[in-house]
């Protein structure tokens, strides 16, 4: 496969642009397709079978332009349909998950708190994660439904926003959480509030440089890497409304950008 080719990244929404910035800053001149399946989110309240089928769409669009590797941004979707995906199609994918190895080797109170989607926190996946990582401290799993919706709206610092996030982060800090892991990736648009909330000595972890440090490793590992010396282009996506799509992806990408609709055999 031509090395220039494109990487796909998708996600239920807006949550995989932080994981997008990574590789951005990690592969500069790596071409990106990004996918925002807002019509469809939150993934997280969604059956097995829907996230499934919503993963397998997502993932024909993106190869059938060209992608020479994918990237689930989404926990969600790694949980439910990572396997599916990989038994499938041919080429690498790689896989968030959160970041659950590195908040029990930061911890220092040994109590860890993680904020979670609701199928993430039911998955098999996630169950196996913590049997692996979480024996040797206090695992405190938090799920937080109602927070995508309010990145999704681009409501970052808003009262009901803040509110949710107090519901939320206060249980783990009144159990002697010293470490709390993103474990969605939407969340990490909340690290200024939730940092604040949490307070300095608290550390927040999420996944977004460690999936774009794997995302090298096995493009060079399969000779794809894109070594010309040009700045990469960045394509994206939405099954939304398009206009509050760019909207929101411009706020959160840090600049304007041009945001396509999904054709109708994808939505």
């Amino acid at each position: 496969m031509d090395t220039s080719a494109p990487i796909g990244v998708f996600d239920s929404g807006m949550g995989g642009l932080t994981v997008l910035q990574a590789i951005r800053k990690a592969l500069p001149q790596e071409r990106l397709l990004y996918i925002a399946d807002s019509a469809h989110a939150p993934y997280g309240d969604k059956s097995l079978e829907y996230v499934q089928q919503r993963a397998h769409t997502l993932t024909r669009f993106l190869l059938e332009h060209g992608a020479k590797a994918l990237v689930i941004a989404s926990n969600t979707t790694t949980a439910a349909a990572a396997d599916l995906l990989r038994s499938t199609f041919p080429v690498p994918i790689i896989a968030v998950e959160p970041a659950l190895k590195l908040a029990v080797a930061s911890t220092k109170t040994g109590v860890v708190g993680v904020l979670v989607t609701v199928v993430t926190s039911q998955s098999a996946r996630f169950a196996a994660l913590l049997e692996r990582f979480g024996q040797d401290v206090n695992v405190i799993i938090q799920p937080a439904p109602g927070l995508v919706e309010q990145i999704e709206a681009g409501e970052l610092i808003s009262s009901p926003t803040r509110a949710l996030v107090e519901r939320y982060v206060r249980p783990l800090l009144s159990a002697g959480a010293d470490t709390i892991v993103l474990g969605s990736t939407h969340y990490p648009h909340l690290r200024p509030l939730i940092s604040e909330i949490a307070g300095p000595e608290v550390t927040l972890i999420d996944t977004g440089e460690a999936v774009a440090s794997q995302l090298r490793r096995v493009l060079e590992a399969h000779e794809l890497l894109n070594k010309e010396p040009v700045r990469g282009s960045e394509q994206f996506w939405t099954s939304s409304d398009t206009q509050h799509a760019q909207q929101i992806i411009s706020l959160l990408w840090g600049t304007s950008v041009d945001v396509q609709q999904l054709p109708g055999a994808f939505l």
